[in-house]
């Protein structure tokens, strides 16, 4: 059998076997037929802050959201100051409830957020580590008192994990074949702010929005992880280049879709591959044909960590009010275009 596959119709070719050709130029996103219900998105940090945004902008899009270590949804309002004063640290106070309310409901007057009956059928799962001194953990509980005045019946659709000795980051368990320096102290995290806390929070949250799942297989993880350009989806902020997983069986379309978002200081460009690689995603997505998509965000003068837009960086030089966490936002709906490719039959134009 030939060791350079590549996906039918799509030009995006599998199993590169030499470093000369892992560093051909990526091929576009292609058209994979993905089932168009049962998509989630998760996120860490800024990408829990961003997962946060897609799914109240699009909740029609999505059966279920994951967010580890980020805090309710609008809390910065455009404003750099309030992003790292009060939906960071929280020394300008909590977020205002109320406040949050208001803007939430300004936007469905004006469409820039999803119908609320869709939002409130929406499965959620928020995890915090108690000892995290990036995003404070009351922020954590802020986001799930969020959820529960949206959802329809919380004590079934939500889940909150906060966890004790844990810090900041992607909690995981580590398997055979993680390389020991993509690993970061449970506790203190930095590094890749991959979390070393024997909790396997990639298993737990597709658990629990997507049904009872079947465990990983021993060993790596039957599929591949390729590489697409990302300039079809041009918005400030984002790199050149993410990343996909296919599992085998899934070239043909007809499997679902995980989004999976870094968080700050978590991109290609900055921890190599360790995220898109170890997060535990890949091996769980394997065994319940489950295709998972890793944009990539860039560093920049206004974005020296690579986080994503949850703050408004993307907006700010021309609007006033921006509005990144809306339908509008620049980074919002480059990530929702990068879904309705996916979600496209090959043969469409």
């Amino acid at each position: 059998m030939n060791a350079l596959r590549c996906l039918a119709a799509a030009g995006l070719c599998l199993g590169l076997v030499t470093p000369l050709l892992a560093q051909e130029p990526p091929a576009q996103l292609p058209r994979f037929g993905v089932d168009q219900d049962g998509a989630s998105v998760l996120g860490v940090s800024s990408g829990g802050y961003m997962a946060t945004q897609l799914a109240v902008a699009w909740p029609e899009r999505f059966a279920g959201l994951g967010v580890a270590a980020a805090g309710p949804w609008a809390c910065a309002r455009g404003s750099l100051g309030l992003a790292l004063g009060q939906c960071m640290t929280t020394r300008r106070g909590m977020p205002d409830p109320a406040e949050l309310q208001t803007r939430y409901r300004e936007y469905r007057q004006r469409e820039l957020v999803g119908d609320p009956e869709a939002l409130s059928e929406l499965r959620v799962f928020i995890w915090h580590g108690a000892e995290d001194e990036t995003v404070v953990p009351s922020l954590g509980r802020a986001l799930a008192e969020q959820f529960r005045d949206w959802l329809a019946s919380p004590d079934d659709q939500l889940v909150f994990m906060e966890s004790e000795e844990a810090g900041h980051g992607w909690p995981l368990a580590a398997r055979p074949g993680t390389p020991v320096d993509a690993l970061a102290d449970c506790r203190s995290g930095g590094g890749t702010h991959l979390l070393a806390c024997d909790l396997d929070i990639a298993g737990e949250m597709l658990d629990w929005l997507h049904g009872d799942q079947v465990p990983p297989e021993p060993g790596k993880p039957k599929g591949e992880l390729v590489r697409f350009d990302q300039s079809d989806f041009d918005a400030r902020g984002l790199g050149d280049t993410g990343y996909l997983f296919v599992p085998a069986g899934c070239e043909d379309g007809g499997c679902e879709l995980t989004m999976a978002l870094h968080g700050c200081a978590m991109d290609v460009e900055q921890i190599d591959q360790a995220f898109v690689r170890y997060s535990g995603l890949n091996e769980w997505a394997a065994t319940n044909r489950r295709v998972v998509l890793y944009p990539q965000a860039e560093t920049s003068l206004p974005n020296p960590q690579g986080c994503w837009d949850w703050w408004g960086f993307a907006e700010s030089t021309w609007q006033l009010d921006p509005l990144h966490d809306s339908r509008q936002g620049s980074q919002t709906g480059a990530l929702m275009a990068m879904v309705e490719r996916l979600q496209q039959s090959p043969d469409e134009k």
